[in-house]
């Protein structure tokens, strides 16, 4: 399955316009609505802290094995223009046709979001460190203007749907269902003899990944078509939902 390095902005100099909320704090909030839905998704992730930096967060990045490196911020205009301009940018290292693409997927995404589709750009960057010195495709997505109080607004009031969109792209450029969130819960694979086996998508002819024997336990952390998402011994994957019996509690 898919693994992803989050980044939210550790900027908390950054403030919004009226002085109530830093950058690195909304891209946290949002960050943090991220989760369930990449964890329903199927998408594992690792993510920076705020005592980190740009610079630290690019090391922990490549000091792993991720598919995509992704960048959460809001942007600020240069002063003479503070305020005026408004607008989301997702930047993407052109010598990178997996950035560019992934870049492309969320611009589409969240033209259909934010206000003024028109404004939503993605565009090629050589100076971002986040996004040239990064081993794994790398996104930093500028989502809109937080010293515009219109754009402001439209992120604090769009946590959740912001996060979901994100996640939706995620999927898009992985190739794998988008699966609303649901409470996790366990279920025992009964298959009767033999394994049942984990694969890497939800396919009779995606990669299996792992098996569980009869009689495992199993965390379901999303459904879809005929398909559980489960976490199993460390992997995650997808089964076939009729050789495992959910328990539901009481």
């Amino acid at each position: 399955m898919p693994t992803i390095y989050l980044s939210p902005s550790t900027q908390e100099y950054n403030l919004f316009y009226d002085g109530q909320d830093s950058e690195e704090a909304v891209m946290n909030q949002i960050a943090d609505a991220m989760e369930p839905y990449l964890t329903a998704s199927g998408i594992g992730y690792v993510r920076n802290t705020p005592d980190m930096t740009a610079a630290s967060s690019i090391r922990a990045s490549n000091a792993g094995n991720f598919d995509v490196h992704l960048a959460l911020h809001s942007n600020a205009a240069p002063e003479q223009l503070s305020g005026r301009i408004r607008g989301s940018d997702v930047y993407y290292y052109p010598y990178s046709d997996r950035s560019r693409r992934l870049a492309d997927i969320i611009a589409a995404n969240l033209k259909a979001i934010y206000p003024l589709p028109d404004r939503v750009n993605a565009r090629p960057t050589t100076s971002i460190g986040e996004v040239t010195r990064t081993r794994a495709p790398a996104v930093l997505v500028e989502l809109a203007y937080h010293d515009n109080p219109e754009d402001a607004a439209w992120i604090r009031g769009n946590i959740g749907l912001i996060a979901r969109d994100l996640v939706l792209s995620l999927t898009e450029y992985f190739g794998i269902p988008f699966v609303e969130p649901a409470p996790i819960s366990t279920g025992t694979v009964e298959v009767g003899s033999g394994n049942l086996n984990i694969r890497s998508k939800p396919s009779l002819q995606a990669a299996v990944i792992g098996r569980a024997p009869d009689g495992a336990q199993l965390s379901i952390v999303g459904e879809w078509d005929g398909w559980y998402v489960v976490r199993y011994q460390g992997l995650e994957g997808y089964v076939r939902s009729e050789y495992v019996v959910r328990n539901y509690a009481g």
